[in-house]
């Protein structure tokens, strides 16, 4: 309508259109019945043209539907006829309405296009009476048509007739009958004065809404329309249905968008959207035919779409305010679900300004964009988790997991209604579609944050939010994901030089730094990116900030209530100060409470988001969409880039390719986090295709360690393989272990990547790397424990030895210095135990303080002494297998003599005075069984000792080589270990062979008398205080040997025996005499 028409002139004005003659309809004025219809309804009128400008009777598709806009005086309104005249004098029609068509020579015609007999036709309802209705005999069309439309829109023009034939009450149009009588016509319902009729029944409808009456007629109309389908019926007839379910439509339009024609107010939300919350076979619902027609409507009238949008909006907001435990939730969903299957409708639904508002903070995200409040519910929510979890801590485990399935089953449901919108938003067209990957990648690259240190939840979108997104695109890669992987070619690596959505640009990247990376991602690629590499590499960033981020924030939240609940205990020694206070103490009750509240909302989440990360169809889709990562990395990293048709041929080549090196991190972080929590968690869900990729994995990023900077990612490879050998059900050796035995790439270099990553974690570069090492190599072992059952692995180790020499070396080196430095740590800790347990059970009047500082000293004591018990188990039982097969490789120059110093340290501390230092209560609980330790290191020693080279260093240990101690250690073999005749006599005569060949030394030591000191490699006194021993010992082995290869350092200009100085470069890369750089290579030969 023309901005220049008063609210007045609106409700004044009706223009009928003519389809046939493109005249415009004089504008008649009826006053009375103006009037009659303002005293019947509130601010309601309705005008309605007379015919033809001939005299003729309009057709059923010559009247075109009232537009009044209520009067808010109760008189008749004023009828502006001028400004009616003017525009159409001057060609426009400025009042043209929702659905009509404006013609260049005709005037404005309502669309009355059958657009909806495209549509699919809806199942028949139960028990729907048939809607055809069938011609009575002798029936006029007249007749015919006055009976339809009343039982269509249930009104009747006679006040006798109150019910149609199937019962349902009629409304008397007392308005349209007064006009039918002034005609002088039949008191007949026609299209010809249906508009009329619409108008009064919608603006004296009462309580039921005008949208509601008309959505119900619109109903009975179109099942009336869909069943002439197919029939031989009467032109005339299929016109009057047409027409009259083209006024329908119009006026539903009307009554959303110019809800005053009713007498209604404009409303804050769009009235649409109550109708699309209900079922579309439900009388207020939107059917499909409804929806078909107005979205046919969107090109010729601009009200349609806005208002359908706006309704689509307004249940976006509403959904804001819920959560998973209003099932209220489920008719949004299921309301979003119906209306993306029309492809117009969701080009509309993106181009929204809800859709990619442009400046959503990553907290915002839930709840200002349009697909946010759908994707945010979840049972992470925090209502939800105190609703599913109420009470956590009173709840026995049975409980949990029947709630944790319960609430996967209504998760999962939930999921596959996303999948579906989602899935018809990117088939709808490509606009739709890339507007679709714009909202992931705004999704995914506004949560960087959630992978901070620290992370403040009010920056960032939620656990279950980030969780649902990441389910989403994993099952969008589903169908690339072939087990053949024959379209593994289509995701290119290019794409992250083409302006990707994905902003790795801040990310660390595998083997590059920032500038290197920076540099290479300037040089753009040619080409253009396709949907399958959009997914994903948009996948692997919602991995990253999804699912690895929410498992990570459970494992920090379990360890942040173990000490909440520690906070408690140490809280609740206070309770007796506040006993005679009852204000204080009702103080103190008041802030313990609330610290609990807070524990069991963090179980309750904890919980929850156990149940989520646990859904095993979801960690299936995780493993395939992992596996494919798996396999074009190695894609990136094979020299013909053809894997898997060519295998894959370790070591890598040494020149690493310069985009793989700047790839992010995460993309192999992703992949150990999540092998990592499925192998902890659920090791069954790995299927045995995943487990051969994984191990390759594992194997060649060990095997060629330089090619990832990270140690600590190396590491998570190492841990994979070491949770993926714990026995489980009837798996000896879990779900790994066989394959590590058996796989030709492990059993050729798996020892190899071990021994090297065993190296490599020496010095990680993290304040923690001195710890941290001992965990990694402890992994290790056991991985070497579970695989030396092949024999193969021992052939390996034995050409290690003999072919990488120094590699071997260095390995053998490290792992005494484990040995010593472990139990060392461990007797220490022993001995603090058991002091601070003696001072604890003593003192009954020291002050509370002290006793607490004393029981926290002590608890670090018991957990020392129980992690470094453990690794110097482990680690003897390593040295024990090794000497077992290769006693040759562990007697070589540059090992014997500190191997033996270590053995004898170890047992000069388990059977000599100092003993009586490690008596502790409950020595189990330490993993602390001195007799298994000891046994173990008797077994090290016979296994060597048929080597002269390991028995003279044995005697040659001038600082714990004790004979008495081996005699200590026959009587406890015998007595308290219980070994055999045979072992026991076979210790007896080593001990023997080491007291003669210590008497031997020192004879020929007397006869040779003062050795000058450039044959002993430089001054004894200034190699002991400048050389870092990491074996304790009282004097340098060459104060008693004669240099064999006396070589010089090039610095220090230092002689010194090869042996020694390739033993001391081990641990330490400098020249021991000025600590500058050095390598064995650059050592220059004695003369």
């Amino acid at each position: 309508m023309s901005d220049s028409l008063s609210e007045a002139d609106k409700v004044s004005l009706i223009y009928p259109l003519s389809r046939e003659s493109g005249e415009i309809l004089l504008v008649k004025i009826r006053n009375k019945r103006l009037a009659k219809l303002g005293s019947q309804a509130s601010a309601q009128s309705s005008i309605a043209g007379e015919g033809r400008s001939d005299g003729s009777t309009a057709s059923p598709q010559s009247k075109a539907p009232v537009q009044p806009v209520a009067n808010s005086e109760q008189s008749a309104p004023k009828i502006n006829i001028k400004n009616l005249a003017e525009d159409y004098n001057s060609g426009e029609n400025s009042l043209v309405q929702p659905g009509t068509r404006q013609n260049k020579d005709d005037a404005p015609r309502i669309n009355s296009d059958n657009t909806t007999e495209r549509s699919m036709t809806p199942t028949k309802r139960p028990n729907a009476v048939d809607p055809r209705p069938a011609s009575r005999a002798g029936e006029t069309l007249e007749e015919w048509e006055n009976r339809v439309l009343s039982g269509i829109f249930r009104l009747s023009v006679d006040p006798s007739v109150k019910t149609d034939v199937h019962g349902h009450s009629l409304y008397f149009a007392k308005g349209v009958r007064e006009e039918l009588e002034e005609q002088g016509g039949p008191i007949k319902l026609s299209t010809n004065v249906l508009d009329q009729a619409i108008v009064e029944v919608g603006s004296n409808s009462g309580k039921t809404a005008p949208l509601d009456y008309l959505l119900g007629c619109w109903k009975r109309v179109s099942r009336q329309f869909r069943s002439y389908r197919g029939q031989k019926i009467d032109e005339a007839k299929v016109d009057i249905i047409k027409e009259a379910r083209r006024l329908c439509m119009s006026y539903c339009i009307f009554a959303v968008t110019i809800p005053d024609m009713f007498g209604q107010e404009q409303s804050a939300t769009s009235p649409l959207t109550s109708h699309l919350l209900l079922d579309p076979e439900d009388d207020r619902g939107l059917c499909h035919d409804f929806l078909t027609e107005a979205i046919s409507r969107f090109p010729e009238d601009e009200n349609v779409q806005p208002a359908l949008i706006g309704a689509v909006e307004d249940m976006s907001r509403q959904l804001a305010k819920m959560t998973m435990n209003n099932h209220e939730y489920k008719s949004y969903v299921g309301a979003l679900r119906n209306l993306v299957r029309y492809p117009a409708l969701v080009k509309a639904i993106t181009q929204s300004s809800l859709f990619l508002p442009p400046s959503a903070s990553a907290a915002d995200l839930e709840a200002t964009t349009l697909l946010g409040p759908f994707f945010a519910i979840s049972p992470l929510q925090r209502e939800a988790t105190m609703n599913y979890f109420s009470s956590p801590k009173t709840r026995d485990q049975s409980f949990i997991e029947t709630t944790q399935r319960t609430l996967r089953m209504a998760l999962s449901a939930h999921q596959q209604d996303l999948l579906d919108i989602v899935n018809h938003i990117i088939k709808a067209d490509k606009e739709s579609r890339e507007t679709m990957l714009d909202w992931f990648a705004l999704c995914v690259n506004k949560n960087h944050k959630r992978r901070a240190m620290q992370v403040d939840q009010k920056l960032v979108s939620s656990d279950g939010f980030m969780i649902n997104l990441t389910i989403c695109l994993d099952q969008l890669c589903e169908p690339f994901m072939d087990t053949q992987f024959t379209k593994i070619d289509r995701i290119d690596v290019d794409y992250l030089r083409r302006k990707p959505r994905v902003d790795i640009k801040e990310e660390t990247k595998l083997n590059a730094d920032q500038s290197t990376s920076d540099e290479f991602f300037s040089r753009p690629a040619d080409g253009q990116s396709n949907f399958i590499s959009e997914i994903f590499f948009l996948t692997l960033a919602a991995h990253h900030y999804g699912n690895e981020a929410a498992s990570n924030k459970m494992s920090q939240l379990e360890k942040d209530l173990k000490r909440m609940e520690k906070h408690i205990e140490e809280i609740e020694l206070d309770r007796h100060k506040f006993l005679d206070d009852p204000l204080r103490l009702r103080m103190f009750e008041n802030a313990v409470q609330k610290y609990k509240d807070q524990i069991d909302k963090g179980l309750s989440y904890k919980h929850a988001v156990q149940g989520v990360l646990l859904d095993e169809q979801n960690q299936q889709r995780t493993m395939q969409f992992m596996r494919y990562v798996i396999v074009w990395l190695f894609r990136l990293v094979a020299p013909t880039s053809q894997y898997p048709k060519e295998p894959l041929q370790l070591p890598l080549p040494l020149e690493q390719p310069q985009v793989f090196r700047c790839l992010p991190e995460y993309f192999l972080e992703d992949v150990v986090g999540a092998y990592r929590f499925v192998m902890q968690n659920m090791p069954l869900n790995i299927f045995s295709t995943q487990s051969d990729e994984l191990v390759m994995l594992c194997i060649t990023f060990l095997r060629s360690s330089e090619y990832i900077k990270n140690p600590y990612l190396k590491a998570g490879l190492v841990t994979i393989m070491y949770h993926g050998i714990w026995p489980f059900r009837n798996r000896s050796k879990g779900v790994l272990g066989d394959l590590l035995t058996s796989l030709h790439i492990a059993t050729e270099h798996l020892l190899h990547a071990l021994m090297k990553f065993y190296i490599e974690v020496e010095n990680t570069g993290a304040h923690t790397q001195f710890y941290d090492k001992f965990n990694i190599r402890f992994e290790i072992f056991q991985i070497i424990k579970c695989i030396w059952s092949n024999t193969m692995y021992r052939e390996q180790l034995d050409r290690e030895s003999k072919v990488n020499v120094d590699f071997f070396v260095r390995f053998v080196n490290l792992l005494l210095n484990d040995v010593t430095f472990v139990l060392d740590e461990s007797l220490s800790a022993f001995q603090q135990i058991h002091s601070l347990s003696n001072e604890l059970k003593t003192s009954n009047g020291m002050e509370q303080a002290i006793r607490t500082e004393k029981e926290e000293a002590l608890s670090a004591a018991q957990g020392k002494a129980k992690s470094y018990m453990q690794l110097t188990n482990e680690t003897v039982s390593m040295l024990k297998l090794f000497t077992e097969a290769l006693a040759d490789s562990f007697t070589m120059p540059e090992i014997v003599q500190r191997l033996a110093d270590m053995l004898d340290y170890n047992l000069d501390v388990l059977v000599g005075p100092k003993r009586k230092d490690l008596v502790v209560e409950n020595p189990k609980e330490y993993g602390f069984q001195p007799g298994v330790l000891l046994g173990e290191i008797v077994d090290v020693y016979l296994n060597l000792g048929k080597k002269e080279s390991f028995v003279l260093a044995v005697a040659r240990d001038g600082r714990s080589y004790k004979p008495a101690n081996f005699e200590e250690a026959k009587r406890i073999l015998a007595t308290k270990l219980f070994r055999s005749t045979r072992e026991v006599d076979a210790w007896v005569s080593l001990a023997q062979r080491f007291k003669k060949a210590k008497e031997a030394d020192d004879q020929a030591e007397e006869d040779l008398g003062e050795i000058p000191d450039d044959f002993l490699g430089g001054c004894f006194h200034e190699l002991r205080e400048k050389i870092e021993l990491t074996i304790p010992c009282s004097e340098d082995p060459l104060v008693f040997t004669l240099m064999e290869d006396p070589v010089i350092l090039p610095t220090s200009r230092t002689t010194i025996d090869r042996s020694t100085i390739r033993s001391h470069l081990l641990s330490d890369p400098n020249d021991p005499f000025n600590r500058s750089p050095l390598k064995i290579e650059d050592v220059i030969p004695g003369e």
